[in-house]
């Protein structure tokens, strides 16, 4: 066993876990991997990994059984994160945005809310969560959108890019300032949009540099009307779910930079095992075994961090912000490195697209931009330590 073989071997889930993460390794190297190059090609919607999934009813893992799921653990989740953006970094783009923007509806909706659309996540609806707008990145303060209130229903304007499953969602969880609250943070509020609503309007689709088939639209709200009872707590709580959403999908994220990584360094060390140079095979020369013990050592103890933090959040953690950031940093981070060092370490072949680790470098890239830069992330954990 290599030290990735023990690792993964220490995670102790229970029995019915366990067979839903075996479920999923086999679907992701049955179905989905094999797709995966092509639908990279295309830059087409994997519809047919969405459907797999959905027979597996991997949606249910995240709803409260009282709503139609199974209520199963976050480490949980975030393994079958990991497994299915190893096979294919989009298709698990896809599947954890389901979590990211339903989850605070669990945390913080009401019984009600609850009640009319978590049944259909369960059954494999596609959600989304809108914050991004052109000119509110990092800083979600500055966003635009408006929600004007007007008698039972709340009228939306404004705009979102950059937005995962913006085309395709059945269910969006949009964010915005409440019109009748001058403070700018006060101000930020949250509701539910559904799809086919007047005034809605998919602009474009971006054409990425990786992962292609997950699609990112640019969205656009004109006098979008909404009934009141699908706001998300009260006018100004928007701030509070926000944070409380991307604390919590920032481990997902890295669970899924974690995916790319462990992909490129199994693809490095299967190639330098099999190839020689001068009468050696690669891997016998010291120094790509010090490159190889750098990257593994970053990702074994990355590896280790998530389980960490993912236990955190099982045990009903509420202050692990900082945790959240140091795990998105450093995951996001040696996936780039695992990636890049296994484009390098197949020379020429790494650059050709016939080898997975050339487009698992481009998949690796945005899990160091999205939910917050890592230069956020440094500036987050930094500053944590100034004394009050």
């Amino acid at each position: 066993m290599t030290v990735f073989d023990r690792l993964d071997s220490s995670l102790n889930l229970p029995e019915d876990e366990q067979m839903v993460l075996a479920s999923v390794r086999s679907l992701a190297r049955e179905r989905i991997a094999p797709r995966a190059a092509e639908f990279d090609r295309t830059g087409e919607f994997p519809w047919d990994n969405v459907h797999d999934i959905n027979a597996l009813g991997l949606n249910m893992m995240f709803v409260p059984e009282a709503y139609g799921g199974m209520g199963l653990s976050y480490i949980c989740y975030l393994a079958c994160v990991r497994e299915i953006s190893r096979a294919c970094a989009a298709t698990g783009i896809i599947w954890a945005t389901n979590f990211h923007a339903m989850k605070p509806l669990i945390e913080f909706g009401n019984e009600e809310q609850k009640s009319r659309f978590l049944p259909r996540i369960a059954e494999g609806a596609l959600a989304s969560l809108a914050i991004t707008e052109p000119e509110a990145g990092s800083d979600a303060t500055g966003m635009t959108t408006a929600f004007r209130p007007d008698g039972d229903d709340i009228i939306i304007d404004g705009g979102k890019t950059f937005i995962t499953n913006g085309d395709v969602a059945d269910l969006y969880l949009l964010f915005g300032k409440w019109t009748h609250i001058q403070d700018p943070r006060k101000a930020i509020s949250v509701l539910v949009l559904e799809k086919g609503t007047a005034g809605l309007e998919v602009l474009r689709n971006e054409d990425k540099m990786g992962t292609r088939a997950s699609s990112t639209a640019t969205i656009r709200f004109h006098e979008c009307r909404v009934p009141r009872a699908n706001l998300v707590g009260n006018p100004g709580d928007g701030l509070t779910v926000l944070l409380a959403s991307l604390n919590r999908s920032r481990p997902s994220v890295a669970a899924h930079a974690l995916g790319i990584a462990r992909a490129a360094f199994e693809d490095a060390t299967a190639y330098i095992n099999e190839r020689s140079q001068s009468g050696r095979k690669i891997i016998e020369f010291q120094g790509i075994q010090f490159l190889l013990a750098d990257v593994a050592a970053e990702l074994v103890l990355t590896e280790s961090y998530l389980w960490q933090v993912g236990a955190m959040i099982d045990a009903g953690a509420t202050d692990f912000g900082i945790e959240a950031s140091i795990l998105k940093l450093r995951a996001s981070d040696v996936a780039m490195r695992a990636s890049t060092e296994a484009v390098q370490l197949l020379g020429g072949y790494g650059y050709c697209k016939d080898y997975r680790v050339e487009r698992l470098m481009r998949d690796a890239k945005i899990t160091q931009i999205w939910e917050g830069t890592n230069q956020v992330h440094r500036q987050i954990i930094g500053r944590s330590f100034i004394s009050r």
